[in-house]
């Protein structure tokens, strides 16, 4: 479980192919404060640490995650957004992010308004029950409110300390980003699926 808020950005370092996907290497000083088997959110995505080496980890990818995440299609000295897993006896902060990204996204716009920035994402229509005006959404592992909603697209606004603290600062139009729905909504759009199909029952009333 994670909070979609980023603790660092880290650099590819290496993209090493493997017989089930590839191996990431990725350069970070959060590197020291982790360990082996930690889970680890990479662009929103939960990876599993392999090896830790002073300033560098290894996590490795799955041909499934490569195909329906971005991290298929990371470069060498690409940033990344990184976040730890939650402690229970952390403070809750951002929404709870599970790191299982739901699809990708592409910015269609970046526009500056005074010191913040307006990020417009087009997203993909199966995505459509996971998001609401206002409610939260996670783009590349960062916990955000979703400003404006519209068919196919939707807006965010980045406040400066996000902007200078996360890798949306290197993002221009038709980048691919990764979007995870609120978990919330996934569960309700679920049992409405189910009830639509007649395989869930209303509870009954008194």
């Amino acid at each position: 479980m994670f909070t979609g808020l980023i603790e660092a950005v880290g650099q590819v370092d290496a993209l090493t192919p493997t017989p089930s996907g590839f191996r990431l290497r990725v350069r970070t000083a959060l590197a020291r404060e982790l360990k082996v088997s930690d889970s680890l959110a990479v662009n929103g995505v939960c990876l599993t640490v392999t090896t830790v080496d002073e300033d560098i980890f290894q996590a490795d990818i799955g041909p499934e995650t490569a195909r329906v995440t971005t991290l298929g299609i990371l470069t060498v000295n690409q940033p990344v957004n990184l976040e730890r897993s939650m402690r229970a006896d952390d403070r809750f902060g951002g929404h709870f992010v599970l790191g299982h990204v739901d699809g990708t996204g592409t910015v269609d716009e970046v526009r500056p308004e005074s010191d913040a920035h307006w990020l417009t994402i087009g997203y993909p229509p199966a995505l459509a029950p996971l998001l609401i005006s206002k409610g939260s959404v996670c783009v590349d592992g960062i916990s955000l409110t979703v400003a404006a909603l519209r068919d196919r697209r939707f807006d965010v606004m980045i406040i400066p300390f996000t902007w200078a603290h996360t890798n949306l600062l290197s993002l221009r139009v038709g980048d691919r980003v990764n979007l995870e729905g609120d978990v919330l909504g996934k569960y309700v759009a679920r049992a409405a699926e189910l009830y639509e199909k007649g395989r869930l029952k209303a509870a009954p009333t008194t």
